[in-house]
């Protein structure tokens, strides 16, 4: 393969906003260059209307953020992927482009792929939004992003047999890393990428913890804000900078199932999509979760404008079509049967998250009693002492440790029950129920993520069927008029 490279994109002088974007979409999309190869295939967007949804993205992060550079914004990234000649059809070379775009995002951003054919080496020539789905943020061109991607697309093109050149020859006379950079990606880069790796099979934030652990991270979780650190780096990072999804908020949300984040495509993507952003005839879009509809109305009262409206519209339009499709796919053909199947779906996944967590507090309680066991074998003597030391205050002072220990785990047996009637119980038996409950909250833990999955998206699937057929919930509030909300407004200034 040849050099793979990322090039931000600013808005050009005496030119809109719109005129920039079209001007590298129409690059991308420029037939000759085609050759009347494969089509052009877009991810959150349709390459017929690129330059609007693009502009529309960045209007709605405006309006959401306050924030305008001017001239100085970054308005897109134009991603150029090269492959060897002969070696690629332009549909295989299309389906490499679109998977380096997928996991290069993460899905977070909006992108074109186009082939051009008409050098000796076939190429993809992608273009991504820079501003976000969600409209909050933009792309974080982090340091020497450019040698992730190369490396990105590398393994993509190993994963698919193509070839790899491993002494690429940039212009200049500079060998490929220094004209890429020559540097490891960020410490910061490589901890997402790690909690990224790792979340998925973290039930919670403790496993979430013993996992960066077990990863080689260094964590102190004692200071006001987690730090980790990785060996060979110098100053730890705190969680808190790392921003966006990888926040411990945000960590602690993805965990519990209320923030989702798009899922990474390909050989390495998970089994479950909870976006529905893909572009289902797309490479790697075979999505079926569902989106929950937007309600224009309310949108239209909060002062969008009739751009966003016939966007939305379209986007509804998309997604109640990706309900019946999840619908039939589900075998659900009544509105009474997918009712009770997102009840009991929801009432399933409340029972299994109930007894994870019974199973988990039991296995708390008996760490913390073979703890304390442990401690007053260990400290039994040494308390015996003290109690017979004809001076117990100098005696204290030299064994503090000890007696506060055997002090605490009388105390612990007190509050627990531990007495003439209940005896203590033994080592022994505490860990073999230990075990137990381990092999218990693994089975538990094998159905946790597809329950909560298959939950979800009922829920969702349920929220548009209601939108649909205009059935209101029981005790739903109706949204308050924009006269009201600005006189609340203007009354709390």
């Amino acid at each position: 393969m040849a050099a793979t490279w990322i090039k931000p994109l600013h808005v050009r002088k005496d030119r809109t906003i719109l005129q920039s974007i079209m001007g590298r979409t129409a690059y991308a999309m420029n037939q000759e260059k085609m050759d009347g190869g494969v089509p052009v295939i877009g991810y959150a967007c349709d390459p017929r209307t690129v330059d609007e949804e693009f502009l529309l993205a960045k209007k709605e992060y405006e309006y959401l953020t306050g924030r305008d550079n001017g001239n100085k914004n970054v308005i897109a990234y134009h991603i150029r992927q090269s492959f060897k000649p002969g070696e690629v059809t332009p549909a295989e070379a299309q389906q490499a482009g679109y998977e380096l775009a997928m996991r290069f995002t993460k899905g977070k951003h909006a992108f074109i792929v186009a082939v051009h054919t008409d050098r000796a080496h076939t190429h993809c020539a992608i273009v991504v939004n820079s501003t976000r789905l969600d409209c909050r943020g933009k792309f974080n061109n982090f340091r020497n992003s450019s040698l992730a991607l190369r490396r990105l697309s590398d393994i993509i093109c190993a994963e698919r047999g193509l070839s790899i050149i491993e002494n690429p020859k940039p212009s200049k006379g500079e060998n490929y890393a220094e004209w890429l950079g020559g540097k490891e990606p960020s410490w910061q880069e490589k901890l997402r990428g790690k909690i990224d790796e790792v979340l998925p099979s973290c039930p919670t934030f403790g496993d979430f913890i013993a996992a960066m652990k077990s990863a080689g991270y260094k964590v102190n979780e004692k200071r006001k804000h987690i730090t980790f650190l990785a060996s060979g780096q110098g100053k730890p990072t705190r969680l808190d900078t790392l921003k966006g999804e990888h926040t411990e908020a945000a960590i602690r949300e993805r965990l519990a199932g209320t923030r989702t984040v798009p899922p990474r495509v390909g050989k390495h993507a998970g089994a479950s999509n909870k976006t529905g952003q893909g572009n289902p005839g797309s490479p790697g879009g075979n999505h079926t979760s569902v989106n929950l509809l937007i309600d224009i109305q309310a949108k239209i009262r909060d002062g969008k404008g009739a751009g966003y409206e016939n966007w939305a519209r379209i986007f509804n339009l998309k997604e109640k079509a990706r309900t019946l499709l999840f619908l039939k796919e589900n075998g659900i053909d009544s509105y009474d049967g997918l009712a009770k199947r997102s009840s009991s779906a929801s009432s399933e996944f409340s029972a299994l998250t109930k007894k994870i967590k019974d199973v988990e507090e039991r296995m708390s309680a008996i760490s913390e009693t073979q703890k304390h066991i442990g401690a007053y074998g260990k400290t039994r003597d040494v308390y015996k002492q003290y109690l017979n030391a004809k001076n117990r205050g100098e005696f204290f002072e030299g064994h503090r440790a000890e007696i506060t220990l055997h002090t605490a785990a009388k105390k612990y047996f007190n509050e627990s029950g531990y007495g003439k009637d209940k005896k203590l119980p033994a080592i022994a038996d505490l860990k073999q129920e230990y075990a137990a409950l381990a092999a218990e909250k693994k089975k538990l833990y094998s159905g946790y993520r597809s329950a909560k999955s298959n939950a979800q998206d009922l829920l969702v699937a349920k929220g548009n069927a209601d939108r649909m057929l205009g059935i209101k919930a029981e005790g739903q509030i109706q949204s308050e008029a924009p006269r009201e909300r600005k006189a609340k407004r203007d009354a709390s200034k």
